[in-house]
């Protein structure tokens, strides 16, 4: 019978990955994990950085001039490590025909890491020294956004940002102002972004992530900083992120092998890292709100 549980539970991991791609709005800018090797410490990635020389006069009589090329590798440091560990009582789970624990893991992964997850990696790039950004506005007609959205593009193509991997994070009420534009003509500008819609819940340029201990904190999640203001909408390049989950884990532990209750226990962490290339910071590009 105890194994039989145990490989009762084990089919709901792979469904708690399937959770975390349905639910990420910003699992788009997900980096291809072989582009980084492990670093050297646990909360360590290498990230390969190039740099050359550019052209030079060329001589009929003695040739080229010589260039250099630099390969060095650049190490960052994962900034996000979290976790909770929850227990479910044994007659509670059997009780409920085994949803007990089923709802917890998959809800806990769609409402509460996920939202976190998105909101922690958009505060992070809006935070980045350098990036592209305009004085505070806000826009209240679709004229506003599209025109917003138009300078956005503007810096990107005259930075010489790719046109190719542009992905535009706007909340759904500023995309619905351009929905509801009547000449489809001025969103033209839309056509060559992929547009992702993300909750003014998840978007602010500064968060505080509740550490779970202190005073007032104890139940977790993150909620907008007083310093943060409400993002109107952000252009990414992709290849100017470095965004990776270096480690998820997802622990059961059976009643059998609690020492502290009979019950199941659900343990959660992710460790990654959200960053922006040193050479990069010409493709974010931030429009924030006053509020």
């Amino acid at each position: 019978m105890p194994n039989n549980n145990i490989t009762l539970f084990k089919q709901y991991i792979p469904l708690l990955d399937e959770v975390y791609k349905l639910a990420s709005l910003t699992s788009v800018l997900d980096g291809a994990p072989e582009l980084a090797k492990q670093g050297a410490n646990a909360d360590e990635l290498i990230i390969p950085k190039i740099s050359m020389d550019g052209l030079a006069d060329y001589s009929r009589n003695s040739g080229y001039v010589g260039g250099d090329v630099t390969m060095t590798n650049e190490t960052v440091k994962c900034n996000f490590d979290r976790g909770r560990m929850f227990n479910v009582d044994t007659l509670d789970n059997q009780e409920t025909a085994g949803m007990a624990y089923g709802r917890l893991a998959s809800e806990f992964i769609r409402t509460k890491v996920v939202p976190e997850l998105d909101a922690f990696r958009m505060a992070t790039y809006a935070q980045v020294s350098g990036i592209s950004t305009t004085d505070a506005a806000v826009l209240s007609t679709g004229a506003n956004v599209i025109a917003a959205i138009r300078a956005a593009v503007n810096a990107f193509d005259e930075d010489e940002v790719p046109a190719d991997q542009r992905y535009l994070f706007i909340t759904p009420t500023l995309i619905q102002l351009v929905d509801d534009m009547d000449t489809t003509k001025s969103k033209k500008v839309l056509e060559t972004l992929n547009v992702v819609k993300i909750p003014q819940s998840r978007f602010y340029t500064k968060i505080l992530q509740k550490d779970g201990l202190t005073s007032g904190q104890e139940r977790g999640g993150f909620a907008k900083h007083s310093d943060g203001k409400d993002i109107n909408f952000m252009l990414i390049h992709k290849p100017a992120l470095i965004q990776y989950q270096k480690h998820v884990s997802q622990k059961i532990i059976t009643p059998e092998q609690n020492q502290d209750s009979d019950g199941w226990k659900f343990g959660y962490r992710n460790v990654g890292i959200a960053d922006v290339c040193e050479n990069k910071v010409a493709g974010i590009y931030l429009h924030k709100s006053t509020t």
